[in-house]
């Protein structure tokens, strides 16, 4: 049964350790999540502020499509700012080979950290995404040459040598976070797949509809759609964002409680200088002021269960949640997190256990005839 769930690997691991046994944890991760029958496996790009330590995200790709039988393996994603679009098409087509059509390339404008580095701020990583998806969507699925000038790349009759593996096209994902306007409707304008980021900060505990947006992100998109005659597929859509499961709430925040602290307080706030608490915030409390806003569901089966019905409410319905892995634990507490949610918290949520509780309950009753 499809659990509609996969992970997000940024992947982020504290520094300390040894970044060569961090890189093979996360082939492992995907590996597990293969034979719980994990639906995806997203790879993010980073090149800064020492956590995200994989800069080649579709290395990782290419190695996990060896590693695993059916799990989608996905670019998560691909700063289209930072990279020629006739390169990203052709390491698309060529991870779809290799993933025997597993493969979703996912794209956006590109981090702002990472984005100081290269000599960009935030209106041109937009601006540069904006002008290269429209080429590159029509290298990767199209038939027709492309020629294009821009001030940071050109293509004259370019077209890839290589065809897609088998007649379909390649699922593009573009990322968006937050109250973003412009992703959204690039969205809508071109059909694409959504992938929503609800890592806020800063944020009071209140509802997660109002917080993270991901409501309004996908009015823009479906806004963008009818207007340039598009239609919009909630069951492409997808939302990240962090998860832990143990057998009880209080158990799930013992074991992230140190981690999540250093995550938030360390990575985000201290090395990234991001504001991370609201004004008047407790910081002893900001895990489950985090939970409470619905940027994160930790806690037992029940608790995430709930949580996850409480986002579908919230935004509508979307497709597959995406685990944002965060190392906020150990790995054997990870591991085991994953599979409680494939096990317990995935049946409940996608009625794959409503079936044989039928058949039991059907069984009692006739009994009692």
């Amino acid at each position: 049964m499809h659990s509609r769930m996969g992970l997000f690997l940024s992947p982020v691991h504290e520094t300390g350790q040894d970044p060569h046994l961090a890189i093979h944890r996360d082939l492992d991760l995907v590996e597990l999540a293969d034979r719980l029958n994990f639906d995806e496996a997203w790879f993010g790009e980073h090149h800064t502020l020492g956590w995200g330590l994989v800069g080649a995200p579709e290395t990782l790709i290419a190695a996990a499509s060896q590693r695993t039988r059916q799990i989608r393996l996905a670019h998560g994603v691909v700063p289209l700012s930072g990279h020629h679009p006739f390169h990203v098409a052709s390491r698309a087509v060529h991870l779809q080979h290799l993933t025997r059509g597993r493969y979703i390339l996912g794209v956006g404008p590109g981090v702002p950290f990472d984005a100081t580095m290269f000599g960009l701020d935030g209106g041109e990583q937009r601006r540069r995404l904006a002008e290269a998806l429209p080429a590159l969507l029509e290298l990767v699925n199209g038939e027709e040459r492309v020629t294009q000038r821009t001030d940071w790349y050109q293509l004259v009759d370019a077209k890839l040598q290589l065809p897609r593996f088998g007649p379909g096209p390649i699922e593009v994902a573009l990322a968006t976070s937050g109250t973003s306007v412009s992703s959204p409707r690039l969205i809508g304008r071109y059909g694409l797949s959504m992938t929503s980021f609800a890592l806020p900060f800063g944020l009071p505990s209140k509802d997660a509809s109002e917080h993270l947006g991901l409501a309004q992100q996908w009015k823009h998109a479906e806004e963008a759609a009818a207007e340039h005659g598009r239609t919009l597929r909630r069951e492409d859509w997808r939302i990240a964002l962090p998860v832990h499961v143990a057998e009880t709430r209080a158990q799930a925040f013992a074991e992230v409680r140190e981690g999540y602290d250093r995550w938030l307080f360390e990575y985000f706030g201290r090395i990234s200088g991001r504001d991370v608490l609201a004004p008047g915030a407790d910081r002893l409390r900001a895990l489950e002021d985090r939970v409470a806003a619905g940027g994160a569901l930790v806690g037992s089966v029940d608790d995430v269960v709930a949580g996850i019905r409480c986002m579908e409410e919230a935004t509508g319905g979307f497709g597959t949640l995406l685990v944002y892995v965060a190392d906020w634990t150990s790995y054997e507490n990870t591991d085991r997190s994953l599979g409680l949610l494939a096990h317990q918290v995935a049946p409940r949520v996608n009625g794959a256990a409503a079936r044989p509780q039928e058949a039991a309950d059907r069984a009692v009753a006739r009994r009692g005839r």
